[in-house]
């Protein structure tokens, strides 16, 4: 259901979030090397058999100069989501992110922070929580769990208050 690409292997070290929390959710994916460079032909078929593939979003992490999840939105219909990452050929990760940031109108990408692969997989299930009930009610349950963990790290907060 969800396409997880990347232009290097290197960025899987950040990508992998993306995938654990698809797994968490027990969604469907596919993940795969797409240089928007160095494999434009791949990066194009890529992009316009999308759909036909089953997939109904794409998660799609870059580097340096980070055209790869504009690209693909080019492409496809299917919602894009741009995971900019902080790269050794990067300005500090900044040029990854205002690529993916900086689209022209009509060619959007949703876009995470840096190295914000986590956050993309949860789009991603959300996305595909408008119409599948079970992700739905998995994502209800996650943000319940985010609301306890909170609440726990209040308590220990208020613990080391009365420590004072």
């Amino acid at each position: 259901m969800v396409g997880i690409i990347m232009g290097s292997i290197s960025d899987l070290k950040v990508m992998q979030e993306a995938v654990d929390i698809l797994k968490e959710f027990e969604i469907d994916f596919e993940i795969d090397i797409v240089s928007a460079h160095r494999t434009p032909e791949k990066m194009v078929d890529y992009g316009k058999n999308a759909r036909l593939r089953g997939l109904k979003v794409i998660i799609a992490g870059a580097g340096g100069a980070a055209h790869l999840p504009g690209m693909i939105a080019s492409l496809t219909t299917l919602p894009v989501i741009g995971v900019p990452v902080k790269s050794s050929n990067s300005i500090d990760g900044w040029d990854s992110v205002l690529s993916i940031l900086q689209m022209p109108s009509g060619v959007p990408v949703a876009t995470v922070a840096l190295n914000g692969a986590r956050n993309a997989g949860i789009l991603a299930a959300q996305i595909i929580g408008t119409s599948d009930t079970t992700v739905g009610t998995k994502l209800e349950q996650y943000k319940e769990d985010l609301k306890v963990k909170v609440a726990e790290m209040s308590l220990e907060a208020q613990k080391m208050n009365a420590l004072k």
